[in-house]
């Protein structure tokens, strides 16, 4: 039960402060990840990679399967549910109020501040989804090699990608599926 209440709690903060969707709630499952058993950091990456890979919000996603990482189905039920539910109640307060603040020089000059702070939660969810899946620290500091450094698999696969995916316009889930296959085959 204890547990169900750290997971509501946590994902609840998450959700409250996560603004600019999916990717800006990383920095807080980092977080999260140091100070709580339900997972480690090579199991965030697995939850990055299966909610990239899955429909739907990608945030929703990572709640839920943290949720279930920690405490089975009803653990995803709680996560999911917190993590959804300020941005609810935040929503139900704005439609409410929305028509007496939308000319509120106040109210503007916050949302205009607020981009700034979303684009850096999403830099710092980019930086690391490349840290976790393109360099190897623990690597390199065993050996003490600068060659040790990258997962060079990992890093001609995305160089690959990024090519490609820039030269062909395809959609996006066609190099979801190519990037999932490599990752198969070559153990990635």
């Amino acid at each position: 039960m204890f547990t169900y209440i750290q997971l509501f709690i946590e994902f609840f903060k998450t959700g409250l402060f996560a603004v600019g969707g999916g990717l800006a709630t990383l920095p807080f499952l980092y977080d999260i990840e140091s100070r709580y058993p339900w997972f480690d950091k090579s199991m965030l990456a697995d939850m990055v990679a299966v909610s990239q890979s899955t429909p739907g919000p990608i945030g929703i996603n990572m709640a839920t399967y943290a949720g279930f990482e920690a405490g089975g189905i009803i653990g995803s039920l709680v996560a999911t549910i917190a993590l959804v539910m300020p941005s609810f109640i935040i929503i139900i307060i704005v439609a409410r109020f929305f028509n007496k603040f939308r000319e509120n020089k106040l109210v503007n000059s916050v949302f205009f501040g607020l981009r700034p702070a979303v684009t850096g939660l999403i830099a710092i969810a980019g930086f690391e989804i490349v840290k976790l899946s393109v360099i190897t620290w623990d690597k390199y500091i065993q050996n003490k090699s600068i060659i040790n450094i990258f997962d060079y698999k990992s890093l001609i696969l995305f160089i690959v990608l990024l090519i490609v995916s820039n030269k062909y316009k395809k959609h996006p889930v066609l190099y979801l599926v190519i990037g999932a296959i490599a990752g198969i085959v070559f153990g990635l």
